[in-house]
């Protein structure tokens, strides 16, 4: 299983950007995939989901109506849309896959199991 995460550099706070995941060696469509983000010092934090059944997402309460995250099983990838950041966004993001399919809530991460490198993310006040 390989994840590999693009789309990372510096914006502006209020600006966007666009991160994606590809995926490689295993049955994409199975499994729900998530995005996390870190800073120095501090624990990797859960940002969103998305379940491989129905379509569902979740969000964390710091990025809901800002952050979108979509799936192309066609295309084994993921996209997490990034609007109106913060500087508090400030992170190096990984997109990482579950053991499952969906867990009804946004996991945290002892329920994944193969990570990307990441990719930094930063805002300027």
């Amino acid at each position: 299983v390989q994840l590999v995460e693009s789309g990372g550099g510096l914006v502006q706070a209020g600006g966007s950007l666009t991160l994606s995941c590809a995926a490689s060696g295993l049955a994409f469509d199975d499994y729900a995939i998530g995005w996390f983000r870190q800073v120095p010092g501090k624990e990797r934090e859960g940002v969103s989901c998305a379940s491989s059944v129905d379509g569902r997402t979740y969000y964390a309460d710091s990025v809901r109506g800002r952050f979108t995250i979509s799936r192309d099983n066609a295309k084994s990838s993921v996209t997490l849309q990034m609007n109106n950041l913060e500087p508090e966004d400030t992170a190096v993001y990984y997109c990482a896959k579950a053991t499952g399919s969906d867990y009804e809530h946004l996991a945290g991460e002892y329920e994944y199991d193969y990570w990307g490198q990441g990719t930094q993310v930063t805002v300027s006040s």
